[in-house]
């Protein structure tokens, strides 16, 4: 730096320099000021979504289009946007949309962490409630992705098995774990092929022997499928349950309906029906189906089993 000869001032070369290092200063500053408060806002803005407008074609009754509701009280009454032909033809209404990804990625960065303990099942929970359960936005999408390939968390076991899952957080969250059991009364195919053990051939199985049962009883019936053994039943048992169902109307069906059952067949059909006919309805009971000779003992024990229609008077 060159002094000039009137006492040491700066040079003019240096006093620009230092005016464009303050002005870069300030202009740092007041980034990081929008930055921050741009950053705020979008946390803040978490539980309030984007809205849109748009017209749509014809009036929209109440209910007609789902997520779509009329922009204001006049367009509920049918305001319209008059047509070429002077007849109404559009109606303004309201959308709401979710946040954009971007706008998410920057609130899950940003909004501090809290830990929470509350009940939910691994299988569906948010990646949103991940975070407040304690994990990071990292885990919480490692989870999430490995659902996303078809990745099932059973048991409890399962989800503390998983290498994100510290053994103190799953401590802290075990007993809040709530995976529900599986109805076999509801499930379809591709639910039961979520069981162990289980693939297309048994869950197709499943759902048709269910079909012939009338609905399952309970749920050691599923080991009268062929090779459905009792090792495979211990391995789910713990993850099953049969649901209400109807009840099967053994007193009531006719011969042919009765001859369809499992446990019944064509031959037991024909006899319950003369057991029928020439028994007192006091006297309607399987064990006595059994003693009669009409079921063998083994069919007439899985039978009284089962759920079946109370007698009517």
């Amino acid at each position: 730096m060159k002094n000039s000869e009137d006492g040491g001032r700066p040079s003019a070369s240096f006093i620009l320099g230092a005016v464009a290092l303050l002005f870069l200063i300030i202009g740092y500053q007041a980034a990081l000021f929008i930055h921050k408060a741009s950053v705020a806002r979008i946390v803040a803005n978490h539980d309030h979504p984007d809205t849109v407008f748009i017209f749509q074609d014809s009036v929209i009754p109440d209910g007609a289009a789902a997520g779509l509701r009329p922009y204001s009280a006049a367009a509920k009454r049918g305001w319209t946007r008059p047509g070429t032909d002077g007849r109404p033809s559009e109606t303004s209404v309201r959308k709401v949309y979710p946040h954009s990804a971007a706008a998410e990625s920057i609130r899950r960065a940003n909004t501090p962490r809290r830990y929470e303990s509350f009940p939910f099942d691994p299988n569906t929970v948010s990646v949103d409630d991940l975070m407040r359960l304690g994990f990071t936005l990292k885990q919480a999408q490692s989870i999430d992705n490995y659902r996303k390939k078809g990745g099932r968390f059973r048991r409890k076991a399962d989800f503390a098995r998983s290498y994100v899952v510290d053994d103190s957080v799953f401590k802290r969250l075990e007993k809040y774990i709530d995976i529900p059991k599986i109805d076999i009364n509801k499930a379809d195919s591709a639910t039961f092929e979520t069981l162990p053990g289980i693939g297309k051939f048994f869950a197709s199985k499943m759902v048709s022997y269910r079909e012939e049962l009338g609905g399952y009883s309970y749920p050691e019936q599923l080991m009268d499928i062929w090779h459905f053994d009792s090792e495979k039943y211990d391995g789910l048992k713990d993850l099953i349950f049969a649901g209400p169902a109807e009840p099967y109307p053994l007193w009531t069906l006719p011969e042919s309906d009765l001859a369809r059952h499992p446990y019944i067949g064509k031959r037991p059909a024909h006899g319950i029906v003369i057991f029928r006919e020439n028994s007192p309805k006091e006297e309607w009971r399987v064990e006595n189906l059994v003693r009669n000779g009409i079921l063998d003992k083994e069919k007439g024990e899985k039978l009284a089993r089962c759920r079946l229609a109370p007698l009517k008077d």
